[in-house]
């Protein structure tokens, strides 16, 4: 539902007279003393005090501030200070409102050990451990294991967790030795001298460096004949080999062999999704995909921006140029972050022709496929799960979604939106003005929106789920029971617990996170909730817009009528010579210059 302006708790209150106009940090606090949201501002107290004083239309702000109990701020000399701080914050906290990236605390890391005397690749799950350096994260727990068995070949580091010092031998050598997947460092076989030196190929191959690897590899091997060392120049030889093997498996996608990441922004099943594209000396090494959440009413720059910052702070290395899909909102700002990060200029680029806007296009469209699959086969088991729960006669295919919303009680409107075979239908949308509802009833005017699509003659879908919880789904409960359709499959999912009511069970049905089912679920209420919000702000701005024509002198009914049906709003209106609006049908010259000079009193 949309509501008014949320007034500020007595903490609060009492803190926001004391704000300075200066750059810093804000956090905002719940009930418990926890950390909700992070954010900078280049004047606090303008910022802070605009979300108490102001209505928020966007779910996901109007959730933020009604939780609200207590703020704390951080001062900072500038802008840049305050947006390094926020981004220290937010990966300290992990606050609920922040934008997110799924899953994202369960990428793992490979780890080298380089504060070992011998150091060893393990897997982390986060780059807490000093000394160590740090390569991911991994998307994909399966493809790192596959590298790793991978680097494990090439590169035989110890495996043990045994402490080892040079000159010290610990004895007899685990199974790794005999197979020749551990040089053996804990028999003294190797010197620490020669075993860094695989160190550093290892980091060179990690880093994307293959070519250099070569050389390297190619100098060592005959430096090691040389001094008539062939067991060690048999080894290199054979790492030599491998890894240019594995170099010739990696497509060329840049001619100049340079550094760079490609970062596409897309769109999957209603969800944001990022795809990135490490390219190192020209190759493309490694490819990760994320998805992000709680990105509710922010733009597209807006994302990218939080994405940049997310992923880039937990990075050691930063290639020299970033290409985009599309621009990035404070882009100066996440520059002069990156800058500071890398020690040296980071070019921020959005490619509009040639070999570059391909790759970006290139990752997009991997982004899709990546999760098209997927998404499909998980939307098979969450209409078959869901076609089990109701013992349905036939498969669930069909699933109509409704919502209610309003502003400030007023222009209160319901809709439907039906997901077929769990994709989106428009043709299955339907929109109500509420006629007989009182302000801010949702009961009623479910009752209501329920009433009014039963009277009608389309067919009915498999299942109807409604944004609410028991409450809600009693209400229309009522309303099929009048009709006959007491049996007809009907749930309703409740937000913030995110609890699934159904009339045959007293106990809500809790599913786990994950479940494909509950996924498909939400997605239909987030899009019912998407269609009532727009419905409920058109309706709002055209009244809006109605309440101010009919103050001009000459503007009647049918004048009115014309002039919303040929503009799209009281900008478009505005800006508006008096020529043009003489030009819509019904108006005249005298009437035109009338409301041009009206419209021109208003303050921009």
């Amino acid at each position: 539902m949309d509501g008014g302006i949320t007034m500020p708790s007595p903490k609060v209150k009492e803190k926001l007279s004391g704000l300075p106009r200066l750059p810093g940090v804000y956090l905002f606090k719940d009930k418990q003393e926890q950390v909700i949201y992070v954010g900078k501002a280049v004047n606090l107290r303008s910022r802070v005090r605009s979300y108490f004083t102001t209505t928020h239309h966007n779910a996901r702000l109007r959730a933020l501030v009604e939780r609200i109990e207590d703020l704390d701020f951080m001062v900072t000399d500038s802008e840049l200070e305050a947006f390094i701080l926020e981004a220290n914050l937010i990966k300290e906290y992990r606050p609920r409102f922040n934008v997110s990236f799924k899953d994202d605390k369960q990428y793992p890391y490979l780890r080298l050990t380089l504060e070992e005397a011998f150091p060893r690749l393990v897997v982390a799950r986060k780059p807490d451990c000093k000394g160590s350096r740090y390569f991911g994260p991994y998307s994909s727990a399966g493809a790192m294991r596959e590298t790793l068995r991978l680097l494990k070949k090439l590169f035989p580091l110890r495996h043990c967790r045994q402490p080892l010092k040079e000159g010290q031998p610990k004895g007899r050598p685990c199974l790794n030795y005999q197979i020749k997947r551990c040089l053996g460092p804990c028999r003294g076989d190797v010197s620490r001298e020669e075993y860094m030196k695989m160190v550093k190929d290892l980091i060179l191959f990690l880093e994307g460096k293959g070519e250099k690897l070569l050389k390297e590899l190619e100098k060592e091997m005959k430096e090691a004949a040389s001094r008539l060392d062939y067991e060690r120049a048999a080894r290199l030889r054979d790492r030599y080999r491998s890894v240019a093997l594995v170099l010739e498996r990696q497509k060329v996608v840049s001619v100049d062999g340079g550094d760079r990441d490609i970062i596409a922004l897309t769109e999957v099943q209603g969800e944001p999704r990022t795809a990135l594209f490490r390219v190192r000396a020209g190759k493309l090494t490694e490819q990760d995909y994320f998805t992000l959440t709680n990105t509710e009413g922010l733009s597209e720059e807006e994302m990218m921006a939080a994405f940049l910052r997310h992923y880039y702070s937990h990075q050691p290395f930063i290639p020299s140029e970033i290409l985009l899909s599309h621009r990035v909102a404070e882009e100066e700002l996440v520059a002069a972050w990156l800058k500071k990060m890398k020690g040296k200029k980071v070019k921020i680029h959005v490619p509009r022709r040639g070999e570059k806007k391909e790759l970006v296009r290139l990752a997009a469209q991997n982004a899709q496929l990546r999760w098209k699959k997927d998404e499909e086969s998980a939307d098979v088991k969450a209409l078959n799960y869901l076609t089990r729960l109701f013992n349905a006669d036939k498969p669930i295919t069909d699933i109509e979604g409704y919502d209610i919303s309003h502003l400030g009680g007023e222009e209160g409107v319901g809709v439907a939106v039906l997901f077929r075979n769990g994709q989106p239908c428009k043709e299955g949308y339907r929109r109500y003005s509420l006629r007989d509802t009182p302000p801010a009833d949702d009961y009623l005017a479910l009752q209501e929106v329920m009433r009014r699509r039963l009277d009608g003659h389309d067919p009915l879908p498999h299942l109807f789920l409604i944004d609410g919880g028991r409450g809600q789904l009693n209400a229309v409960a009522k309303i099929l029971q009048e009709k006959g359709l007491q049996h007809f499959p009907l749930m309703a999912l409740a937000k913030e617990e995110e609890h699934l009511f159904l009339l045959h069970r007293h106990a809500p049905l809790v599913l786990p996170s994950n479940h494909p089912a509950l996924k498909l679920l939400q997605r239909i209420r987030d899009e019912a909730h998407r269609f009532a919000i727009s419905y409920s702000r058109l309706k709002f701005a055209k009244k809006s817009l109605g309440s101010i024509l009919e103050e001009v002198p000459g503007i009647g009914p049918s004048r009115r009528k014309a002039l919303l049906s040929h503009f799209k709003g009281i900008s478009e209106i505005k800006e508006a010579a008096p020529e043009k609006l003489a030009a819509v049908p019904g108006m005249n010259s005298s009437v035109a210059q009338a409301l041009y000079e009206y419209l021109r009193s208003f303050p921009d």
